[in-house]
């Protein structure tokens, strides 16, 4: 599978208002951006990103072709643990191809946003389901 990560803009800015529909963030120009499409090859999970003050990159919105759902507690990005170490943030998508990080991701998302159990346990069902079949 093909996940993606990509960046929706800084999170103490944008965070409060963050919705499951949300297309454009405020950058620090004041400006409205329109996110990135994702690219059309990414079959798996696309991972929502802010950057925190820091340089603190966190996960903050979670979809598959089924759910699309904002955290209510923000994760932070691990390279190596979430997504590769050869794998660099950039202002495009990231194509994650490693389900093992990717599924590491989606476990420490699922602990911390307990409240959203139900939600997040059905998305990695599909995952799982989905990895199986390769």
């Amino acid at each position: 599978m093909r996940h993606a990560l990509m960046y929706i803009g800084g999170f103490e800015r944008n965070f409060p208002s963050l919705t499951a529909t949300s297309t454009s963030f405020e950058g620090s120009d004041g400006q409205q951006h329109a996110y990135t499409e994702w690219p059309a090859d990414v079959d798996g999970l696309r991972i929502g990103y802010m950057e925190k003050a820091g340089k603190k990159f966190v996960a903050v919105r979670l979809a598959d072709d089924i759910n699309d759902v904002v955290l209510l507690k923000e994760v932070i990005l691990l390279p190596g643990e979430h997504f590769g170490y050869s794998v660099r943030l950039s202002g495009t998508p990231t194509i994650l191809e490693d389900d093992v990080a990717t599924l590491k991701l989606l476990e420490d998302i699922i602990k911390r946003n307990e409240e959203l159990g139900g939600e997040l346990m059905l998305v990695r069902a599909r995952l799982k389901a989905g990895s199986s079949r390769k």
